[in-house]
């Protein structure tokens, strides 16, 4: 009885800090991709900038969704050619709000769902990151427009 109480007490500790420290990393993950969204997407999407926003998204990252029951697809170009070639929100005059619903870590993955308002538009979007060389990059965006929230 003796061993088997030495030994739980011996090995309780690092298991919590094992859980702990998983905990800590993940809301530091959190946090690493809540200033990506806020001050990198959201500030590129309303001032149209393609260099802020290029700079986030990995090479290879596809868009889907809808838009106004209209299928959407678009290659990582595709998309950044045409934030480059539409008059940036900052530039209209429309309303613009980004607002971040959840986020969802998992190792080096991770999915924000988010709601953006633009232009005339309501946008619910699912954002996937996955952690490259240390660093949160979108791999993938889904989109779909919705009724006003």
């Amino acid at each position: 009885m003796f061993l088997l109480t030495a030994f739980l007490s011996c090995t309780l500790p690092v298991v919590k800090a094992q859980n702990s420290n998983k905990m800590e990393t993940s809301q530091e993950d959190s946090s690493a991709i809540t200033r990506i969204l806020e001050d990198y997407y959201f500030k590129g999407i309303y001032e149209g900038d393609i260099k802020l926003l290029g700079s986030i998204y990995h090479p290879g990252t596809l868009l889907f969704g809808d838009i106004k029951g209209q299928p959407y697809a678009k290659n990582l170009d595709e998309y950044l050619n045409g934030v480059k070639n539409r008059q940036s929100v900052k530039d209209s005059g429309k309303p613009f709000k980004g607002t971040i619903v959840s986020i969802d870590v998992v190792n080096s993955i991770a999915v924000a769902k988010l709601h953006v308002k633009m232009y005339d538009f309501n946008y619910d979007e699912f954002i996937s990151f996955h952690k490259i060389d240390n660093r949160w990059v979108i791999v993938n965006k889904m989109l779909t427009d919705v009724a006003v929230h």
